[in-house]
């Protein structure tokens, strides 16, 4: 009703910017629904498949390296332990199932002194583990300009400690990033108590760290890049507040929509790192729609900043108030499939940027986004490889899709 109505009243009016308004609207369902009825993009969704078990993976590796150790018996937890946490880690056949399906990861052995079974990482994972901490450590001041500019975009330029927690390997912070980033650069950071929680620390930026101007968001480079085209092929007007969109494959784009998305493209609005009055932007609907399309701005610039180009919902979503975004973050990106995907794999719900991937690889990859993918590199490998008189894994090569081609045994499913 609500559209038919402003149809009604937009053949009486003008075209001008309030047109707009109309480009989000859809037809009013569940939360669930909306999901489910989502356009699936098969390169994301094989990626996404692969990394469910990746974060498995990971949560056993923190673990174990986590654990104390001594100079005889390498740094490993017992099984019995991780069993106990099958439910929690969703490992729903047992850890003892889960970990003998990455032979090249986990090593199992008997304690000589607990006399138990204990799991430890193989040489292969301990180095790729390695590598990623050096990459981690050589990165330090690109990892510091991230965080200053995920604190300029809040709009109190401070962020809750716990939420900063939240995405820190997302954002390529060091473990002891409290001491080795925080505390070591007093002059950008300082942790202060707030008022209104108790019990809770807040990261603030330390006086004007950054001049008015300095921090340029990742869309505004992209516009200038396409902007110095000379085959560009459209109006340069069109691109000052576009975003690059690409489809799901079999995505249906009615001429409408595409009338919709371009009237979107056009439309003004507030940079992430630019100073907005929020209140007073609601008073009317075009001040919404650029509310909203300010709210696509930062994420899409949040998402920028983390290593992978990705993130879970959930984490984001601790970052909403403080960004000052007053819209529901996962239909948000549901609304704009041309430049976000939602994948729902593994008991999460996961926001990839479409435009930093190609056939499931970073375009840009850095130090930190490679050891990580040697090690899903392991896990896709699983069992295959152990055979002896074979230096090359067996049964493995690179797929067109970019991805480690498999073959599909009867355990690859946990």
């Amino acid at each position: 009703m609500l559209a038919h109505l402003l149809q009604k009243l937009n053949r009486h009016k003008p075209p001008t910017a309030a047109a707009a308004t109309t480009v989000l609207l859809r037809r009013k369902t569940t939360s669930a629904e909306y999901v489910s009825s989502r356009n699936r993009d098969p390169t994301f969704e094989k990626l996404m498949d692969k990394y469910k078990n990746l974060f498995k993976v990971i949560a056993i590796q923190d673990l174990i390296l986590g654990a104390t150790t001594n100079a005889a018996v390498p740094a490993g937890v017992s099984v019995d332990f991780l069993n106990r946490l099958s439910q929690r880690l969703h490992l729903n056949r047992g850890a003892t199932h889960f970990l003998r399906k990455y032979p090249h990861i986990f090593h199992i052995f008997h304690h000589p002194t607990k006399l138990q079974p204990y799991c430890t990482l193989t040489e292969t994972a301990l180095k790729i583990s390695r590598q990623e901490a050096t990459a981690i450590n050589d990165t330090l001041p690109v990892v510091v300009n991230r965080l200053v500019r995920l604190l300029s975009i809040s709009v109190t330029k401070a962020l809750p400690l716990r939420a900063i927690f939240k995405v820190f390997r997302e954002l390529g912070l060091p473990d002891d990033f409290e001491d080795s980033v925080i505390l070591k650069k007093s002059d950008l950071f300082a942790l202060v108590d707030s008022g209104n929680e108790p019990n809770t620390h807040l990261l603030k930026l330390v006086g004007d760290t950054i001049p008015n101007g300095e921090l340029v968001a990742a869309v505004d480079n992209w516009r200038v890049l396409e902007c110095c085209k000379e085959d560009i092929g459209v109006d340069r007007n069109e691109i000052l507040y576009s975003f690059k969109h690409s489809y799901p494959p079999g995505m249906k784009l009615r001429r409408s929509f595409k009338a919709k998305v371009k009237e979107w493209q056009q439309l003004k609005y507030v940079g992430p790192y630019e100073e907005v009055e929020i209140g007073e932007k609601r008073k009317n609907k075009i001040g919404m729609m650029e509310m909203e399309k300010r709210a696509v701005g930062i994420v899409h610039e949040f998402l920028s900043l983390t290593v992978e180009k990705m993130v879970e919902v959930e984490k984001i979503s601790h970052f909403r108030k403080w960004f000052g975004i007053n819209l529901n973050i996962r239909d948000l990106f549901l609304d704009h499939p041309g430049i976000f995907y939602l994948s729902t794999k593994g008991y999460r719900h996961t926001v990839f940027l479409r435009e930093a991937y190609e056939r499931g690889c970073l375009i840009e990859p850095n130090p930190v986004y490679e050891a990580r993918r040697k090690l899903l590199d392991l896990v896709i490998l699983g069992r295959r490889g152990l055979s002896r008189g074979h230096p090359e894994p067996r049964g493995v090569s690179q797929g067109e899709d970019g991805f480690t081609e498999e073959v599909k045994t009867d355990s690859d499913e946990d």
